[in-house]
Parts: structure tokens; C-alpha cells; sequence
């Protein structure tokens, strides 16, 4: 298996994970010097290091009543893999959004060590509950 064939699979087990919402093993995919930003929010709002991550992930998406991921494309190149995927958020009061994604993903020894996600913020806060963005907009610890 080529370096970028294992790179676009460990994305994959990421991403699984991820939708699962298992928190420990989100954080064994970073490395301790990892960036995560969404794209669409300020720039310095970057976490840093698995810790931070899973806080910010938990953050958005622990309250949610359910959570899909539809995946369409995978590319990679080297240690870099680009996923083009959208996401369904499901709220308990009855809101609902499918959310456009691109992601990058720079990995290092098969750890991601850069995880930038653009997408629309306007698509999301058009539909999520204002007791979501007041929760979201409190921030972590």
C-alpha cells in the first residue's frame, strides 16, 4: 500500500470515528502540534493539539440528536488528503441541515497534523436552534 493509499485509509477510520462520536479514539488520530480550524469562523479560533479537538468537535456536536455523514469524494496526494463530503445534523428540538464540506487533511507519520474544513456558516446558523448557538457560542474549556 503507497503512503498516500494509507493516508486516505486512516482518513477514513477518522472519519468513522468521527461520525461515531467516539471521543478517545478522535483524539488518537492527532498529533500533539495538530491545527483544526473551521474556515468560516475567525482566524485564530485554530485548536491545537488532540485535547483542544475533541474539546471544539465536542463542542458542536455532542448536543446533537443525531449526526450523518455522507461521503462523496476521497483524494490524496503524498500526505495530503482532501475529502469532499456533507454532513446531517439533527437536533432534539426537530431542526435539521445537511452541510457541505471540503476538508484537508495533512498527515505526518500517519497522524493528522492540519485539519482545515470550509464550508457555508451561514447554511448552518440558518437553521440551527438559537439555544445551539448560544451553547456553541459560550466556547469550551
Amino acid at each position: 500500500m503507497s503512503d498516500t493509499d494509507a493516508n486516505k485509509e486512516r482518513v477514513r477510520r477518522f472519519w468513522s470515528a468521527l461520525y461515531d462520536r467516539d471521543w478517545d479514539a478522535v483524539a488518537g488520530f492527532f498529533a500533539e502540534d495538530s491545527e483544526y480550524t473551521d474556515v468560516p469562523t475567525p482566524p485564530e479560533d485554530v485548536a491545537r493539539g488532540p485535547d483542544q479537538v475533541v474539546a471544539r468537535l465536542r463542542l458542536g456536536l455532542a448536543s446533537l440528536s443525531g449526526y450523518e455523514h455522507h461521503l462523496r469524494l476521497m483524494v490524496g496526494e503524498g500526505d495530503t488528503v482532501v475529502t469532499e463530503h456533507a454532513e446531517t445534523w439533527h437536533w432534539r428540538t426537530g431542526e435539521e441541515v445537511t452541510l457541505p464540506f471540503v476538508s484537508v487533511q495533512e498527515l505526518r507519520d500517519g497522524q493528522i497534523v492540519r485539519w482545515w474544513d470550509y464550508w457555508d456558516l451561514s447554511t448552518l446558523l440558518g437553521a440551527a436552534p438559537a439555544w445551539w448557538v448560544e451553547e456553541i457560542s459560550a466556547g469550551y474549556s
